[in-house]
């Protein structure tokens, strides 16, 4: 479950400074390049600890053998992490780390933010881990490249777009209430026609807060702003960024992969 509350980073400033066009398209340029290396960062830590979890749980023989996962053979380290109570912290330690974010940012230094958004990215990479188990790694590649695709098309439409989205937002938020709320019950309720319905509109909702946070994150820019707060909004905003990405990731693995089972 990663339908957290994406939108906890403070929305910071609504406008460019101004400081003379040139000075602002370098700087907003050195800005958006800022927020999207940190996502990449994220998502690259993210992707590194899933598997670094999956080929540490897996029984490479039959003597470590505890359990099965489907057909996936798990050691004992594996039963620890997903079929014990401990699985709860698993899944809910990157909304911990989500909410703390928010909470301290503005107390923090751009250091101190920078490794905590890492270490949240490697808690959300353990609490992903079980997708490589469930899912096929050829299921994983293609959502993940899909993905990419529309993830990058609607960035950049967010990006360049002129007209104002911000009046999506409210929409597309109460859209997510409702969607970590239903996510919330379907993790007791384990319906698959509920999630398969659920991914559909992760998709969509998903798609708009991409497109819309582009566009916010972009305004959030000043031309004054000093290092630390500019490093600041770049990590806030690749927070932000991150979680849209790895939302419909997981929709689109839902909706299209195929199981190990």
């Amino acid at each position: 479950m990663s339908d957290y509350d994406r939108n906890v980073g403070v929305r910071w400033g609504a406008s460019v400074g101004r400081a003379g066009a040139t000075e602002i398209d370098q700087g907003l340029r050195s800005y958006m390049l800022g927020v999207y290396n940190y996502m990449t960062l994220g998502l690259g830590v993210t992707g590194l600890v899933a598997y670094g979890a999956k080929m540490l749980t897996i029984a490479h023989s039959s003597a470590d053998t505890v359990a099965m996962y489907g057909r996936i053979p798990l050691n004992s380290l594996g039963v620890a992490l997903y079929a014990s109570p401990l699985r709860w912290l698993v899944i809910l330690a990157p909304l911990a780390f989500v909410l703390f974010f928010s909470y301290s940012i503005n107390r923090m230094s751009a250091a101190a933010a920078r490794n905590v958004f890492i270490a949240f990215a490697a808690a959300m990479g353990l609490s992903l881990s079980t997708l490589l188990l469930v899912f096929t790694g050829e299921s994983v590649a293609r959502a993940f490249f899909i993905t990419a695709a529309s993830f990058g098309a609607l960035s950049l439409y967010g990006y360049t777009t002129r007209r104002d989205l911000s009046a999506f937002g409210s929409f597309l938020i109460m859209g997510l209430v409702g969607l970590i709320i239903a996510g919330l019950v379907n993790l007791f309720v384990q319906s698959s026609a509920m999630q398969f319905g659920l991914s559909i509109l992760s998709v969509l909702i998903f798609a708009g807060l991409t497109a819309w946070d582009t566009q916010a994150i972009r305004e959030m820019y000043f031309a004054t702003d000093g290092y630390e707060v500019a490093a600041k909004k770049s990590i806030n905003g690749a927070l932000m960024l991150y979680l849209d990405f790895i939302n419909i990731f997981q929709s689109v693995l839902y909706l299209t992969g195929s199981r190990n089972d």
